[in-house]
């Protein structure tokens, strides 16, 4: 079962969506996704047609940003505040993890 996840893993690293794909994927306007990116949430990529691509950690973020605000009304800013603390919260965890090997 291990090595499915790991498999996963690997290819949700390479997939990526175009803006059009996203906005249609959420069911949101590309207007909100650029909120999202103008709050430093997500750093998409541009393809060589200059358009806008989001990897798994973007689709990851936007999802969260989405069910903070339609499940307690959270803004764009105070998803991104709340973001960056699960972050922490991640990083304090693995720390003490690491501590007790």
């Amino acid at each position: 079962m291990a090595k499915d996840n790991e498999t996963t893993t690997v290819c949700e690293e390479w997939y990526t969506l175009s803006l059009h794909e996203v906005t249609g994927s959420f069911g949101v306007s590309a207007e909100v996704i650029f909120e999202i990116m103008d709050e430093g949430i997500i750093s998409s990529q541009k393809n060589e047609q200059d358009e806008f691509y989001f990897g798994n950690e973007d689709l990851r973020r936007i999802r969260t940003v989405l069910q903070l605000h339609r499940d307690l009304g959270v803004n764009v800013a105070g998803a991104a505040l709340a973001l960056e603390l699960m972050n922490e919260i991640e990083q304090l965890k693995r720390l003490l993890q690491g501590g007790h090997h």
